[in-house]
């Protein structure tokens, strides 16, 4: 099979992933509306066409996070990587630095961020769900204090979980271990089940040491679940940005008034972002939310995105909408599941040669002029 572009790497990535798996990277909560509509409405934006312009050198780097890029777009966190891959978050954070980009660690991942900076040096930086227990919330710090995080991303959005139906149906999160029946259905993909067992037992790395959370990655995820702070404020982000000397954002945001509160309590950006569409159904997509938001924070503060992103010209439609960088999610897993770090890079390859192709027939020399031209170069259909 050739793989041309995102959607192949996807229908890959399901016929190797056992279904438990593919399920929970591909589906969102309830009726999944807001999940297709992260897709759907960039098609209610079009590209401004520039024929017949003087070729000049074409630069995609852009700055986003308080530091310049060679791509608009970065690793975003997925959850349980290892999972879907054996090593598979050594295997996306080796294939992001190679193309010279930042990686962003789940709270939820088998790997810690100790074993990411062994394989490493490049630019960390941690997503942290708030949990119920600080102390722990305090362990996840120092270890990214250690690893030499830049940026800590606070995900406010899932404080009560959304139903994932897909997931209830396959018992993800509800399954504590390994019984017969799912090792059934995981030994129908022996080729995932070889490369997987060979990377050693899977478990939550970040929190093995803590008997409390059981053992294995099915327990410990559950359990790690069921502690996430249901209470989070903004009084907790207050505490957090007192706490963390870092860059600090906010992902999760999707109105104009929760960027502005972040903005002012000193918060070095937002991601503006439903969780995939995970969450609350029938919320705004991502692209929809982003004009507005960017009007209301001013030119100066950092805006990422993410939700529905699988071709180059989603990606220039968000920064000449606003966004300052592109964070991936889904797009990139699908790459690793389907074809391991080799999958991760085709993925970046082949959205940097979309974006390339997109701004050359767009008459736009660079990132930096897409964004100067905002509006002008990007317009509702």
């Amino acid at each position: 099979m050739t793989l041309v572009n995102i959607h192949d790497f996807r229908d890959l990535a399901r016929r190797r992933l056992p279904k438990i798996f593919f399920d929970y990277i591909d589906g969102g909560s309830f009726e999944e509306e807001t999940m297709r509509a992260n897709r759907a409405d960039f098609a209610g934006f079009e590209l401004r066409q520039n024929v017949l312009v003087e070729p000049r050198p074409q630069d995609l780097s852009t700055t986003f996070l308080g530091a310049r890029h060679p791509l608009p777009f970065m690793l975003g966190p997925v959850g349980f990587l290892g999972l879907y891959s054996g090593k598979g978050e050594a295997k996306a954070v080796r294939a992001a630095h190679a193309a010279g980009i930042p990686f962003c660690l789940s709270t939820f991942s088998i790997a810690s961020l100790a074993d990411l900076r062994a394989v490493t040096k490049g630019p960390l930086h941690f997503q942290l769900y708030a949990l119920e227990d600080r102390s722990l919330c305090e362990e996840f710090l120092q270890a990214a204090e250690h690893a030499g995080v830049d940026t800590l991303f606070v995900t406010v959005d899932t404080a009560i979980t959304g139903i994932r139906e897909r997931d209830v149906r396959n018992g993800f999160r509800s399954l504590t271990r390994v019984t017969p029946g799912l090792f059934a259905r995981l030994a129908m993909k022996p080729r995932w089940l070889a490369d997987v067992a060979l990377a050693g037992m899977p478990s939550v790395r970040a929190i093995e040491h803590r008997p409390e959370f059981g053992r294995g990655a099915l327990e410990q995820a559950a359990n790690l679940s069921r502690g996430i702070d249901k209470t989070l404020s903004w009084k907790d982000i207050v505490w957090l940005r007192e706490r963390w000397t870092g860059k600090l954002v906010i992902k999760g945001v999707l109105s104009a008034e929760d960027a502005v509160k972040a903005r002012d309590i000193g918060c070095d950006g937002v991601v503006i972002s439903n969780h995939g569409g995970r969450q609350l159904d029938g919320a705004s997509s991502t692209i929809r939310a982003l004009p507005g938001i960017r009007e209301a924070v001013g030119s100066d503060f950092c805006l990422m995105l993410d939700g529905g992103i699988r071709r180059g010209s989603d990606v220039i439609k968000a920064v000449g909408l606003g966004a300052d960088g592109v964070m991936l999610g889904r797009a990139y897993a699908y790459g690793l599941s389907a074809a391991g770090q080799e999958g991760v890079s085709e993925i970046i390859a082949i959205l940097a040669r979309e974006i390339s192709i997109s701004l050359a027939l767009m008459g736009v020399a660079s990132i930096d002029e897409l964004k100067s031209l905002g509006t002008e170069a990007v317009r509702p259909r």
